[in-house]
């Protein structure tokens, strides 16, 4: 069956409206904590990838010497060289903390991980950053190394419920060993065994099928206090599988896309939190409530990067490389939800997108 119904239609509502009514920012500011000397494409990607889905504003945070290539890719992205080793002069870590508070009181969602690297002075700046976050009750994607991160110390995210994982096949592996999940597990379950084991977060298994899990049966009160959980939400365990045609090639750099993909929809998801798009769409029925928007989230950004994907391979073939994929993201988007929730309300009738065009491509269990 395809993506429940409820489902895909909540997910339609977190897309701001493309009618003149929001001001700069309202749409979506994105933050991207990542990119060390020797990787600059990963966090360009990822920012870049949230900027084309349709966010507003997009951050870079990385290393100085990352600075100079990331900003000649692309002008539109603020860049943000704080991220300096603690060799460095103009190394601080109380101005880097005062600098990532500020920064980050003004983001609506962050993605950490694209470009992080191993290095031990840039993953403790990606656990402050996380640290800062999780007071703010930020919505977060963690990716790449930052899954590396969280794997040697699982307290930094165990039961907060606003954080999205897209771990790949080894990430996964990993994690799955890391929270001791039974190897002859049943293999559709383990996405949502390892949420459940995390204490609810959002897991995003990426594979031939991506599997989306939110499991938060058995969770303790502290991971409900973590997560700034409502009183009386029930617990519940949601599984989404996307199984939306793909490209055949696996070139690095598709997981940024996704992360930013993701993360966009995050953003999205606080923006229409706080109410940004009108009282029509607050949250305020609880018909959309706040625990559901990373599953939300995370399964658009499934949909929309598969379809990149597919459309970058068409055009390219064993040629395509991930900048190639970029282009297809506002095509994808369309594809996906439809003329009008890519180009507005004047563009009406021209189709609902991709939940009716593919049937059971995509599939949802409650």
């Amino acid at each position: 069956m395809p993506v429940p119904k409820h489902i895909f239609d909540q997910i339609k509502r977190l897309i701001p409206p493309l009618d003149g009514s929001l001001h700069k920012g309202q749409s979506g500011r994105i933050g991207v904590l990542g990119g060390a000397q020797d990787y600059t494409g990963a966090p360009f990607f990822a920012a870049i990838s949230a900027f084309r889905v349709g966010c507003d504003l997009s951050h870079v945070i990385c290393a100085p010497t990352a600075a100079p290539a990331i900003k000649s890719y692309a002008p539109d992205l603020i860049v943000h060289p704080i991220l300096a080793p603690p060799s460095s002069p103009s190394s601080s870590p109380d101005a880097v903390k005062s600098e990532l508070q500020s920064l980050l009181s003004r983001l609506h969602a962050l993605i950490i991980g694209p470009g992080l690297g191993r290095e031990p002075y840039m993953l403790d700046y990606a656990k402050l950053a996380l640290a800062i976050a999780k007071e703010r009750g930020m919505f977060l994607v963690l990716d790449a190394d930052a899954l590396w991160m969280v794997g040697q110390d699982l307290s930094l995210v165990r039961g907060y419920r606003r954080a999205v994982l897209t771990p790949n096949v080894m990430e996964f592996k990993r994690l799955s060993e890391q929270v001791q999940i039974d190897p002859s597990t049943d293999p559709t379950r383990v996405a949502s065994l390892l949420s459940q084991k995390l204490g609810g977060l959002t897991v995003l298994q990426k594979g031939a099928t991506d599997v989306i899990a939110t499991n938060t049966l058995g969770a303790g009160e502290e991971d409900r206090a973590k997560s700034q959980v409502p009183q009386g939400e029930r617990e519940q365990e949601l599984v989404v599988t996307v199984d939306v045609q793909g490209g055949y090639k696996r070139c690095g750099g598709q997981g940024d896309i996704l992360s930013g993909s993701v993360g966009a929809f995050l953003a999205w998801g606080k923006c229409f939190e706080e109410r940004a798009f009108g009282a029509e769409k607050s949250l305020s029925d609880q018909t959309i409530p706040p625990t559901s928007l990373p599953i939300l989230a995370a399964t658009a950004g499934s949909l929309v990067t598969r379809t990149v994907s597919r459309r970058g391979f068409e055009k390219m073939g064993r040629a395509m490389l991930t900048e190639d994929l970029v282009p297809e993201i506002g095509k994808a988007f369309e594809e996906v939800f439809g003329h009008e929730a890519a180009h507005g309300p004047k563009h009406q009738g021209q189709g609902g997108g991709v939940l009716g065009a593919l049937g059971g491509a995509a599939k949802g269990v409650l």
